[in-house]
């Protein structure tokens, strides 16, 4: 005798079968592998805030450090975490991207080196070999940082992922993309002592590190999902603020691959850059493009307000 399900269950099943029908499937690329500036994504995956705005978001990894911003434009993944001066350099290119959220407001990036090598100021790189991480971006900014502070001699090399053992292996003097907050931190867990350049402190104008991106077909086609999106990640680090020892435990465990002890102390420094709610700065983008255009970062102009989606 087949035994049947009771009424209960079988309404219970079939909210659960169109709920899960009707969730909005979004993919998200990062800019790197997951790491502690991801914090307020996995927080909004873990906590069902991604859910409570009906959407079911994969995260993905790239392969390549450029990866992201490609495939976004291309429609190939709904959104991408990339940076302000390579979504200004991709639209300058002819990409149609719009720049629907943030993630880290302020910049992060340095030009990295092991103290004790004889660099102090710029001008100490002459003639070294200066790694860089993401091509299409690091490199042309380390030409500009490189032009502004008249160093006129220098090879740049293409280390992707691999910054520390570059450096220590000594193929590169330096590199240029590290982040203040994460491989300082890991270099210390190795014993070795970092030296860096902050870029906006060495001429490089203030910008938003780390920003949502997603291509103009695709936010036509997933608004109101891409909005649920931001508001989900917003309310997550609103989270993160009022109880931050919670949202990196929770952190932890949707990444147990990372070091928690690394993840720990740079999530302490990167703390005070997460972004606030709001929409990107309109007239401050600007102000970078056109840096970008008179520095040779682009060749033609770009209006940040036909870039930055305004919610």
């Amino acid at each position: 005798m087949k035994k049947q399900l009771s009424p209960i269950v079988v309404v219970c099943l079939f909210l659960f079968w169109v709920s899960s029908a009707s969730a909005q499937k979004l993919t998200l690329m990062l800019d790197w592998f997951p790491n502690i500036d991801h914090l307020p994504i996995y927080v909004a995956q873990e906590r069902g805030l991604f859910k409570e705005k009906g959407l079911e978001v994969e995260i993905i990894s790239p392969s390549e450090t450029a990866d992201g911003l490609k495939l976004a434009a291309s429609g190939n993944v709904d959104m991408a975490v990339s940076y302000e001066p390579q979504t200004i350099i991709a639209a300058a290119a002819g990409l149609d991207l719009k720049v629907v959220g943030r993630l880290v407001e302020h910049p992060l990036t340095t030009l990295l080196f092991l103290k004790g090598k004889g660099i102090e100021t710029p001008k100490d790189l002459e003639g070294k070999r200066i790694g860089y991480t993401v091509p299409g971006l690091m490199d042309v900014m380390l030409k500009a940082f490189m032009t502004i502070n008249g160093v006129e001699n220098y090879e740049a090399i293409n280390v992707g992922f691999t910054i520390v053992p570059s450096l220590v292996a000594g193929n590169v003097d330096a590199v240029m993309g590290p982040f203040k907050t994460y491989e300082t931190v890991t270099m210390a867990h190795e014993n070795l002592e970092a030296g860096y350049f902050e870029l906006e402190k060495w001429g490089i104008p203030d910008y938003e590190e780390l920003i949502f991106v997603c291509g103009a077909k695709t936010l036509l086609t997933k608004k109101e999902s891409i909005k649920g999106f931001v508001q989900a990640v917003e309310a997550a680090a609103t989270f993160m603020r009022e109880h931050p020892q919670e949202a990196l435990k929770t952190y932890l465990k949707a990444v147990p691959e990372a070091d928690s002890r690394v993840e720990s102390e740079a999530f302490s420094l990167t703390l005070p850059f997460y972004a606030t709610p709001g929409n990107s700065d309109i007239a401050a983008w600007q102000r970078f493009a056109d840096f970008s255009l008179e520095h040779g970062l682009i060749d033609k102009s770009v209006k940040a307000v036909d870039l930055i989606h305004v919610w």
